[in-house]
């Protein structure tokens, strides 16, 4: 039986992080990146992230299989209850749970933390291709996402435009006199 756990990510998971991104940097319209960070800039984007948010990795047998962050959504002080989020697993273990596994890890340590919206920000094609296709949006979907906004052809990679929606979750009360957003650390 496959042992799968999700963790906290460390600087030390820099490497198998920044390998599963590369995939799709350098294969795929996921990520509108167009060079693969070096590993010091990597290093850099998870220490900063972790200031602030929980960055986590799925592992299965001991190997991580994927990891997913939350960032600041605009960075106003008006919106510090709202966050991004992003996920990525390696592209051989997909359709195995584990975007849901961690994705429902991270809501819960935001929870937690007083956050009451999710947003993802999502590469989406007008016509799916070899570079880009809807599973992301069909994944968010499935999670309780909805879409509340599209940008036309805002993206252009590998010759190809193509555009980005924006999906939110709120997994909270709204109310007056809103309880700060607690640290994570």
């Amino acid at each position: 039986m496959d042992k799968v756990t999700v963790r906290d990510a460390s600087i030390e998971d820099a490497e198998r992080i920044l390998e599963i991104y590369a995939y799709y940097v350098t294969n795929t319209a996921i990520s509108f990146e167009y060079e693969v960070p070096a590993l010091k800039e990597f290093q850099n984007r998870i220490e900063n992230t972790l200031r602030h948010y929980p960055y986590l990795v799925v592992e299965k047998n001991g190997i991580i299989q994927g990891y997913a962050y939350a960032g600041p959504f605009v960075g106003r002080a008006a919106y510090d209850w709202s966050c991004e989020l992003t996920v990525y697993l390696d592209h051989a273990s997909r359709k195995y749970g584990l975007g849901r596994k961690i994705y429902e890890a991270l809501e819960e340590r935001l929870r937690d933390m007083g956050i009451l919206n999710l947003y993802a920000c999502i590469g989406y094609p007008e016509q799916e291709d070899e570079y880009l296709n809807k599973n992301s949006a069909d994944f968010h979907a499935h999670l309780g996402f909805t879409k509340v906004g599209e940008f036309h052809k805002c993206g252009c990679k590998f010759g190809r435009w193509y555009n980005m929606i924006w999906m939110e979750k709120i997994i909270g009360e709204h109310g007056a006199g809103q309880m700060p957003v607690k640290s994570l650390r």
